[in-house]
């Protein structure tokens, strides 16, 4: 009896075993991958600073001491208002020479005309010569040209001591004020920096060799898109970054960003865009003979050769003539071989 229970025990795994399921044979690889939605390329995404169209800086039209500064930096002003004083006492001293200059110059243009009238009727009754009278006449134009300098001097020297007061040219906000009271400045050295009220716009510095094109949106905080269009550009690259500035005036704005904001701007460059993608980083492949990414056809992963144009922290943008709704592998790309069998994991 103790027989014929061992042999129906073991008659009885047999049997479950043979009912198990048979484990699966697809031994191939999972994948992370993501779909190519569109052959169209990418928008060019830069960052743009806001800054006023009119935007200068402030200086003195004459040399002199700074006596007294009147506002600070961030401060709104009207026209006319005045911002800093020079110390005047040398204007002073030179508009005093100028005055008696011009009294002295005018004295003398006085005698002359008198002289040149005397010698005119001696002439006349024949007691001095045509040279002398001509010797005469040309004394009083020699006055007269002085007299004209010494009233030349004396504008220049009531001008400068009104140019002693710097005052605003318009209503504006002043970014930056540099002068201070007892610093020595030349005429036109900048003191401050002047927004006027007004328009703004949005500059922004494209890389060398991209086009800048017409049309754009910046992106507000509040996630809207407004329009920009292009407003100027500089005619070379910057010879230190090598970028070329460009300012774009906002199209339609809803209310005027804050000066100095950082906003990030798209633009669709055609040339720029045709074929070009941004990827995962983890979808690139340095492996073998340059750039690739890896395509999933017919189950199976192949790579395929890419220009890398732009590299960022999280991204890459690439060149590359993939169809849409390809499937992109986007992850472990370094453990692939051509034509190796995988499975796909969408993203």
């Amino acid at each position: 009896m103790l027989k014929v229970g061992v042999v129906l025990g073991l008659s009885a795994v047999i049997m479950a075993c043979s009912q198990a399921p048979a484990p699966s044979e697809d031994t191939s690889p999972w994948v992370k991958t993501q779909k190519i939605q569109s052959g169209d390329g990418i928008a060019l995404s830069l960052t743009g600073i806001v800054r006023a169209k009119v935007e200068s800086p402030v200086a003195f039209r004459v040399s002199g001491q700074i006596a007294e500064r009147l506002v600070n930096a961030g401060e709104h002003v009207k026209a006319g208002q005045v911002l800093f004083r020079q110390d005047p006492s040398d204007n002073a001293a030179t508009l005093r020479a100028a005055q008696a200059e011009n009294t002295s110059a005018a004295a003398a243009l006085a005698t002359a005309k008198a002289e040149t009238a005397r010698q005119q009727e001696l002439f006349d009754k024949g007691f001095i010569s045509k040279q002398f009278l001509d010797r005469t006449d040309l004394t009083e134009r020699e006055a007269k040209a002085r007299a004209n300098a010494a009233q030349s001097q004396l504008l220049q020297a009531k001008n400068a001591s009104a140019y002693n007061v710097l005052r605003a040219p318009s209503n504006g906000l002043l970014l930056d004020v540099t002068g201070e009271p007892g610093q020595v400045v030349a005429a036109g050295q900048a003191v401050a920096v002047f927004a006027q009220d007004g328009e703004r716009e949005v500059e922004v510095f494209f890389p060398d060799r991209m086009p800048v094109p017409e049309l754009g949106e910046i992106i507000t905080a509040e996630g809207k898109k407004e329009a920009i269009k292009l407003s100027e550009k500089a005619g070379a690259l910057d010879a230190m970054s090598r970028t070329q500035r460009a300012r774009y005036k906002l199209v339609g704005a809803s209310t005027a960003p804050a000066l100095g904001a950082i906003m990030q701007t798209r633009f669709a460059v055609p040339s720029l865009t045709e074929n070009t993608l941004e990827v995962p980083l983890g979808a690139l492949d340095e492996r073998g003979k340059g750039p690739h990414v890896w395509l999933i056809k017919e189950g199976k992963a192949q790579p395929m050769p890419v220009v890398v144009t732009l590299l960022s922290s999280e991204t890459a943008r690439i060149k590359a003539e993939i169809p849409a709704n390809t499937s992109l592998i986007v992850l472990g790309t370094h453990l692939l071989k051509p034509g190796m069998a995988v499975r796909e994991l969408a993203q």
